[in-house]
């Protein structure tokens, strides 16, 4: 009876030892397991061989190591293949076509803090100025227009590039800029607290939300709390700068505050801790290549977060994701780069800029021909009735299309144009910025300030955005070749005039070469003319 009733119990012990240490880790669950399996032997008057106590933990130990292996390597396996066959079905989707050629569409991907505002106001408004219906309604958080509009030119979002699913491929022309990845985190950190500060003025967080909902609602435009990813980022900031204030009122005497802004823990939150946060490492961190890919937390596609997530643990699937982007970039029109802003604009105008007044012109003149043609409409029938060129003749009026020819722009006025525009913008970018960081004082985010921010610091940035510094390098390559590019293509009239005029080097030894032949011509005569006369004589 005795022996009947130990084995059972000791059964049980080995099974409650099992599951215990497999839940728990290896050392506190050994002491856990040696504990119990010592108490419930002793009680019942058997004393257990140490060694076999030993043997029977390191059993458990080593199965419960296999099967998480096991465990792990099956789902790493399952996550390779859900990213390889995403990345397979991404690439096939390419269109192979000359890039250089703005299509009826430009999409122009605008990635977070690159300046992306700046070209949209200062070169895409004035560019599609012609006519509200040549710009798609805008939406920076989801569709909520039809992107197959016959009449819209242009689209300006924060989307992904999982938008190009909603969009006909072969006549949308994607565009985008990079910024360098340390950079834009930086920005994308002060940005969020500049528009979270703005809230500061309510008494609490409880009212300034309540306002907010008011002005959303009865707001025409879009707002900031709308459109990815600041309607994520702002209300978390917007929160901590709450409660981080509510803190210091009860402060009896008040801390002394650090002379770091990146490092006001009392006011703000600190840099090394935002770019830790389960948010910031969601959405922030190799945000451009995520982005890029269509693979962001606002994405269209499904299955785009089994495959995010994927990545996210297990790092060496990042390289699929980075080959996508890639290939996104090679088959952009136009990839600009925020730190090279004078040459980034000055190649969106050429390249970007120049086809798209080619293009309202040419809009402009067909409009014309159909509005003095004798018959209104063509058959049913006709092949060119389905293209979005002919629909978008139906649907521009001729006063629309005039206006933008008798604007008369050319790439030198939008050049002139944009420079004004862009002053003027930075300036009340400046103010509003200077007014929502007072509310945050000493706390200020100047180029001077990023200087006092530890080493340790921005190595950790580097490393968590490790597919964005690659990309970035990658760009600055694309960037490279499409300057060259543009600079043959505007000093191609002036080498067809000097097509034919050989350099000064050659000229000299092309000189040398026929006066040395005229030489040995003007020598061979001479002998032969003597030799003749030698003959004569004789």
């Amino acid at each position: 009876m005795c022996v009947r009733k130990f084995v059972m119990r000791s059964r049980w012990v080995n099974r409650t030892a099992s599951t215990e240490y497999c839940k728990s880790n290896l050392s506190l669950n050994y002491l856990s397991s040696s504990a119990l399996l010592t108490g419930e032997l002793e009680s019942s008057g058997w004393v257990m061989d140490q060694t076999l106590k030993l043997a029977l933990l390191l059993f458990i130990g080593v199965a419960c190591t296999i099967k998480k292996a096991s465990s792990t390597e099956n789902d790493f396996e399952h996550c390779e293949t859900t990213v390889k066959q995403w990345a397979s079905a991404s690439l096939d989707l390419d269109v192979e076509e000359d890039k250089q050629i703005l299509r009826d569409l430009l999409f122009f991907l605008h990635v977070p803090r690159t300046g992306g505002r700046t070209y949209y106001q200062c070169f895409l408004k004035k560019l599609y100025s012609s006519s509200s219906s040549l710009e798609c309604p805008r939406s920076y958080d989801k569709l909520r227009f039809n992107p197959r509009k016959t009449d819209c030119r242009l689209l300006s979002t924060h989307d992904d590039y999982s938008i190009m699913s909603k969009l006909p491929k072969d006549k949308t022309s994607p565009m985008t800029i990079l910024r360098n990845p340390l950079d834009r985190i930086f920005s994308t950190y002060e940005f969020s607290i500049e528009v979270a500060a703005r809230f500061l003025i309510h008494p609490n967080l409880k009212s300034a939300t309540r306002m907010s909902s008011r002005i959303r609602a009865k707001k025409v435009g879009v707002s900031t709390l709308d459109i990815w990813p600041w309607k994520y980022l702002v209300p978390w900031m917007r929160e901590d700068l709450f409660a981080r204030r509510k803190a210091r009122k009860l402060k009896d005497p008040p801390s002394t505050l650090s002379n770091q802004s990146y490092n006001m823990k009392d006011i703000v939150m600190p840099l090394l801790e935002y770019i830790h946060n389960p948010i910031a490492l969601d959405i922030i961190h190799n945000g451009a290549t995520f982005q890029v890919a269509g693979l962001t937390n606002n994405s269209n596609l499904e299955g785009s977060h089994k495959v995010r997530h994927c990545v996210m643990k297990y790092q060496s699937l990042g390289e699929h994701v980075l080959v996508v982007a890639k290939k996104r970039l090679d088959n952009m029109l136009f990839v600009g780069l925020t730190e090279k802003h004078k040459e980034s604009a000055t190649m969106f105008s050429n390249v970007v800029g120049a086809q798209v007044i080619s293009q309202l012109m040419t809009l402009d003149s067909a409009a014309e021909q159909t509005v003095n043609s004798d018959s209104d409409s063509e058959s049913d029938t006709s092949p060119h009735q389905n293209s979005s060129s002919y629909l978008m003749m139906k649907k521009i009026s001729p006063v629309t299309t005039v206006e933008a020819s008798k604007g008369n722009m050319t790439v030198e006025n939008l050049m002139e144009a944009y420079e004004t525009c862009v002053s003027s913008l930075r300036k009340t970018q400046a103010q509003r910025r200077k007014m929502s960081l007072n509310r945050i004082s000493p706390a200020n985010f100047t180029k001077e300030a990023r200087l006092h921010v530890p080493e340790l610091v921005l190595e950790e940035i580097t490393s968590l955005n490790i597919l964005d510094m690659e990309l970035y390098k990658y760009a600055q390559g694309i960037f490279a070749k499409q300057h060259r590019h543009m600079q043959l293509k505007l000093a191609a009239p002036d080498m067809k005039e000097i097509k034919f005029t050989p350099p000064v080097g050659a000229l000299y030894w092309k000189i040398v070469f026929l006066s040395t032949i005229s030489l040995l011509v003007f020598i061979l005569l001479v002998v032969v003319a003597r030799r003749k006369k030698l003959k004569i004589k004789i």
